[in-house]
């Protein structure tokens, strides 16, 4: 039976979604907590006089067990004291998904889009060029928010477009400063033990410095962007994160010193290899190792930035959502992080696409809550369009959807009925309630090496299901045995999900392909 054409026209009485446009993702409709809330989000304006800040803690590569919040930190050799306060102190999202790699969680997030819709599908490569502007004819979160009258940001990794055009500050960010790129982009160079091959081969050396700019870069909107920092030696790459957190506290500082509200994204370049921790942090876990001194750098990062919401008297006027763009990159070794679960960063298993989630907004989220609520990190576009009293684009799908009752209501039930999951263009897996159905699945011979040594092959007859609250490493499938009155629900549900593409269809942008 094909997938595409299987969707049911009559409403699922197991499915609780709505569809109430034709350009949005149907959602769950709780109209007691949305009431409740839209009234709370007023009062709070009267009382400020403006709309609320949004913050989001962008961690790259951050295994979903790494925070002690979710079983790590101090059990691993890396406590994060700040990170676990905000999870108690505000709502656990411990069902939280992103894409498999880092490029299309992060697209996904600014434009609410499937990364099958918008083109930027997998990381781009050293010296890479896309044929087709990856932000031809996408809205970035940064530039709705900005026409609402916010001051926008971007602090740290980009990894969205390394053309002059997609750069932040030419898509919607009114300022940033960071990285086009990804760390192991620029340490492959200057990493003589990593990359011997490389870097002991000057006519290599010499091609590698005409394809990539190892430098930490700055620009206002409109402006081109200039180099603020030469990458030039480990040391230097060392402090990055340092740079990047004195420059979200000072854009922090001026907005508040605005009265402005503000949209900040603040994109770690840890704790994605090569990890080369900052002077103060190194050696400094318990671990003594570069990837555990990286993740306490994080959190002592955390703890510098909600110091600071509450030192320019803003911390009850701000959502602070942490999260990472994907699961642990097993590849990496003891270079990656850590999670309970099967597979990793590069595969839809659960140890790739599952990551710690935190909303944190004092006054405004009940502290100690903790939700099992699917949450896709497209929803934040959504989200913070709705929080900043935006418009969302009604010529295009959004894949997201709003999740601000469930965020904010004491008892919040989440808004979203299922997470569709992508290799590529490739639709591979989806999480319903607390199943996980694969159509497709990652196959990898040497454990470890989900990026390096994995295949993707179509399952049989029927989909590998696994009940993640009796299975959560996804190990014996009962598709067949005990989940033959849910496969209709979830083939109706990707029925309705892959006819969304006859009119808003998949984007190319001529990204280098393997050899088919």
């Amino acid at each position: 039976m094909s997938l595409c054409c299987a969707a049911a026209h009559a409403q699922d009485p197991f499915i609780a979604a709505r569809q109430v446009s034709e350009t949005l993702q149907p959602a769950r409709q709780h109209a007691d907590q949305e009431a409740s809330v839209a009234k709370r989000l007023k009062a709070l304006e009267a009382k400020t006089g403006r709309k609320p800040n949004i913050l989001i803690l962008l961690v790259d590569d951050m295994g979903w067990g790494d925070p002690g919040a979710f079983g790590g930190g101090t059990a691993i050799g890396a406590p994060t004291p700040a990170i676990d306060r905000i999870a108690r102190e505000g709502l656990k999202l411990t069902s939280t998904y992103a894409q498999p790699t880092c490029t299309p969680t992060r697209a996904a997030m600014m434009t609410g889009r499937l990364p099958a819709r918008t083109g930027l599908t997998r990381p781009t490569l050293t010296g890479e060029r896309v044929l087709v502007s990856p932000w031809a004819n996408e809205k970035s979160a940064a530039a709705l928010l900005n026409e609402s009258g916010y001051m926008t940001a971007l602090s740290g990794k980009w990894h969205l477009g390394e053309a002059e055009t997609d750069h932040p500050q030419q898509v919607g960010y009114d300022e940033y400063l960071g990285i086009l790129g990804v760390l192991s982009e620029y340490t492959q160079g200057l990493d003589e033990r990593r990359y011997p091959e490389l870097v002991h081969n000057a006519e290599r050396m010499a091609a590698l410095r005409k394809l990539s700019n190892p430098a930490v870069m700055a620009a206002r909107k409109g402006e081109k962007s200039r180099v603020v920092t030469r990458l030039d030696s480990l040391d230097k790459v060392a402090e990055i994160d340092q740079q990047f957190a004195a420059y979200s506290e000072d854009f922090i500082h001026r907005a508040a010193q605005a009265k402005k509200p503000f949209y900040l994204v603040h994109s770690f370049s840890r704790v994605h290899n090569d990890n080369f921790p900052a002077k103060d942090f190194k050696g400094k876990s318990p671990a003594a190792n570069p990837y555990k001194d990286a993740v306490i750098e994080v959190d002592a990062i955390v703890e510098r930035l909600m110091k600071k919401l509450k030192d320019e008297g803003i911390a009850d006027n701000t959502l602070v959502f942490f999260t990472s763009d994907n699961g642990a990159n097993e590849d990496a070794g003891s270079d990656g992080g850590f999670h309970p679960w099967r597979g990793g960063k590069g595969t839809t298993w659960e140890g790739g696409v599952r990551v710690p989630g935190i909303a944190y907004w004092p006054g405004m989220i009940k502290g100690g809550r903790e939700s099992d609520g699917l949450f896709d990190l497209l929803d934040i576009f959504n989200t913070s369009i709705r929080l900043g009293g935006g418009k969302l684009p009604d010529d295009r799908y959004i894949d997201g959807v709003d999740q601000t009752s469930f965020l904010l209501a004491d008892n919040g039930q989440s808004n979203r009925e299922a997470v569709f999951m992508y290799s590529e263009r490739n639709l591979t897996a989806m999480r319903w309630e607390e199943f996980k159905i694969h159509f497709k699945v990652f196959q990898t011979p040497i454990p470890g090496s989900n990026i390096d040594e994995s295949v993707l092959v179509s399952a049989g007859l029927s989909p590998w299901v696994y009940n993640l609250y009796l299975d959560p490493k996804e190990q014996k499938s009962v598709g067949h045995r005990t989940f033959e009155w849910g496969l209709p629900r979830v083939v109706g549900l990707v029925g309705k999900h892959m006819e969304t593409y006859r009119k808003y269809p998949m984007k190319d942008l001529g990204l280098i392909k393997p050899v088919q």
